[in-house]
């Protein structure tokens, strides 16, 4: 049987084109009129915010636009402009807790800020009840990623976080693979990305720059305090702004937080991966204010629970142990940005590519680049199992249908904070603060206590401070 299926691209847009969705017209029903345990009914249309609706924030609040979007707000209306023209009808805000507290028909919010604002939108929005869609990751911080989450779980509110990858097919087939012993107990994970560059002459984002010193004008259509939120006080860049703040400590965090989330997930998924047990971290020189070039991030897993047999699972890619599965040994896996790449596998072909983005998974029978099993014998005699977890309807559309009373999204909060945090803990290792004594052994991690064990001082990298006025 031939069981090749396409390869993994870690890419935003191949992510959103396999999650993107049509919602079908529907009775225009008033939003304030609720439905199944608060939620509005499945028969209305939402009406939905967007906080931080440029860039990233357009193209997720235009996955909604057959929902109502009642407001947004922006702290730049000039990057924002092409969003509320788009929606005119929609009330506009430069201040998330002023629109929040005004605009009380909201049902849910869409929150697409840059990294340093995400738990505070949320959890401002969380607190009032409504559902929250929220890019990745989650948080800026591992304790904040905890937060978030419990407060969503307390608050019964619908969730959804953007790894769009989550509700595709890929994630599917992997786990269908995995747990049907295409190449038997993994015990190793490699994931790799190009960013924070891609090629020589050219960067999504800095990093291991040094801080500008210049401080030119803030333009007249930006409001700098806010787009500050909690982090430090600095002055305005366009080195920040709008864009380019993803390598900076302060604002962003780094290729792991904005890829891993996406590439994580579909690992944590077919391996039934948790908290790790112990991180480390190496890469290139790196300064206070940014993150690395180039580097590398070791996770240790503890062994888990039997992967579930084909045919036992039917809910959106999550699942219990089953009697019978492929076994799930202790586990490493290695994050590799900058450009970094693992070893090529022994039973890749001469010619194959491992490309500039990917993932592999190691296994006593073989091994998966993307979703594509090698050596070719493995492939040739391997027989795969029909697909029989159950699709999602769309990433977005998930998210919709769980706002109006539906099942849980598939990377609803429980899953994304979890996750958010395994991702985040791996930068903690990346601080030059920690990097001398990081020679000398790992992170211990302890998630029950939220704590590294093994050295003290790193803990404080678990949050941060916030700026005077600004608290969770």
């Amino acid at each position: 049987m031939n069981n090749e299926i396409s390869e993994f691209k870690l890419t935003r847009r191949a992510f959103l084109t396999r999650s993107t969705f049509a919602v079908g017209a529907v009775s225009i029903v008033p939003g304030h009129v609720l439905g199944l345990n608060g939620a509005p009914s499945p028969n209305s249309k939402l009406n939905i915010a967007g906080v931080g609706v440029s860039g990233q924030g357009h193209g997720d609040l235009r996955q909604f636009k057959d929902e109502n979007i009642v407001a947004l707000c922006d702290v730049d209306w000039r990057h924002a402009a092409g969003t509320f023209r788009e929606f005119p009808q929609a009330k506009q805000y430069k201040d998330y807790r002023k629109m929040l507290e005004e605009v009380k028909e909201i049902d849910a919010v869409v929150v697409a800020t840059p990294d340093h604002v995400h738990a505070f939108a949320s959890m401002a929005a969380i607190r009032l009840g409504k559902g929250v869609y929220c890019e990745k990751p989650l948080t800026h911080s591992v304790w904040e990623a905890r937060q978030v989450a419990e407060a969503a779980r307390a608050a019964k509110v619908a969730t959804q976080m953007g790894n769009q990858g989550a509700g595709s097919d890929e994630t599917r087939r992997l786990q269908e693979l995995v747990w049907s012993g295409a190449i038997g107990p993994v015990r190793e994970a490699h994931i790799w990305t190009d960013r924070p560059s891609r090629g020589l002459f050219e960067e999504y984002w800095p990093q291991g720059v040094a801080r500008p010193q210049e401080t030119p004008a803030v333009p007249d259509t930006l409001d700098w305090d806010l787009w500050l939120g909690p982090a430090p006080e600095r002055p305005y860049h366009p080195i920040y702004a709008p864009f380019r703040w993803r390598g900076w400590w302060d604002f962003g965090t780094g290729a792991l937080g904005d890829i891993g989330c996406h590439s994580f997930d579909p690992v944590f998924r077919a391996l039934k991966l948790g908290a790790p047990t112990s991180v480390e971290g190496c890469s290139s020189r790196v300064n206070r204010d940014t993150y690395p070039l180039a580097s590398t991030v070791t996770y240790h897993f503890p062994a888990r629970d039997e992967a579930p047999q084909a045919n036992n699972v039917h809910t959106r890619g999550q699942s219990g142990a089953q009697a019978g599965g492929i076994a799930m040994p202790a586990l490493k896996l290695v994050w590799y940005d900058g450009g970094l790449r693992p070893p090529r596998p022994a039973g890749l072909a001469e010619g194959e590519q491992m490309g500039d983005n990917g993932r592999l998974l190691i296994g006593d029978a073989g091994f998966i680049l993307g979703n594509r099993i090698f050596p070719e014998s493995r492939r040739r005699e391997f027989e795969a199992p029909a697909p029989y977890l159950e699709r999602s309807p769309g990433h977005y559309l998930e998210w919709a249908q769980a706002c109006k009373g539906g099942q849980s999204a598939g990377a609803n909060f429980d899953w994304a904070g979890p996750l958010a945090e395994a991702v985040l803990l791996g930068n903690i290792p990346l601080r030059v603060e920690l990097r001398d004594k990081l020679t000398r052994g790992k992170l211990l991690w302890d998630p029950a206590k939220l704590e590294i064990t093994s050295l003290a001082e790193a803990n404080q990298f678990l949050r941060r401070e916030y700026r005077e006025g600004w608290t969770l």
